[in-house]
């Protein structure tokens, strides 16, 4: 084996924090473990946002040069993910400031009916569902983002949000449970 698969699981052990520490030092093997975690998450949760495969590869590649050449600015405080969610976020909506072609949202003409895909998304932004969301725990919530909207196995997930998969599993269940009782109080008033 050569120096770089050595090097590539010397960082598998650090966490997050440790990696970007390493990065801002010019550590290219911590940037490398960094992008194998983040870059698959990112670009599913960006694709739920952009309909241009392109445009949220050029984005999520963005998103790991501004963490090379600003990884100092990370506080330490909260987690690395949601930092670079950020950062990726800020760098999508620049990109698409100028492009007409590219969706944020989904559009209709009139008398068109919306794909179900795009009333669920709906409904996650704007209905019932936002508000249930909207009162579920902080850990619940993110839990639902990651593997029910983002589409994260519960292994990405708990990687992502720095908990057990099973913890995951545990969250996720509860938070189901929640979500139908506050669904079903919402249509019964």
């Amino acid at each position: 084996m050569g120096a770089l698969a050595a090097d590539s699981r010397a960082h598998a052990d650090h966490d997050d924090t440790v990696l970007v520490a390493l990065v801002a030092g010019g550590d290219t093997g911590a940037l490398e473990e960094l992008y194998r975690r983040h870059s698959p998450w990112l670009f599913a949760r960006l694709m739920r946002r952009c309909n241009d495969s392109e445009v949220v590869t050029d984005v999520v590649q963005d998103t790991f040069v501004a963490l090379w050449k600003d990884a100092r600015r990370f506080r330490g405080t909260g987690e690395v993910a949601a930092w670079l969610w950020g950062i990726a976020f800020r760098r999508m909506v620049s990109r698409l400031r100028s492009r007409k072609d590219v969706l944020l949202l989904p559009e209709w003409e009139a008398g068109q009916t919306p794909a179900a895909e795009d009333e669920v998304l709906l409904g996650v932004e704007y209905g019932d569902l936002a508000g249930a969301l909207r009162r579920l725990s902080p850990e619940f919530r993110s839990v639902v983002q990651a593997v029910v909207l983002d589409g994260l196995t519960t292994k990405e997930a708990g990687r992502l949000l720095g908990v057990r998969e099973n913890t995951v599993k545990t969250r996720l269940h509860r938070a189901k449970a929640q979500l139908r009782g506050s669904l079903v109080d919402t249509q019964e008033a």
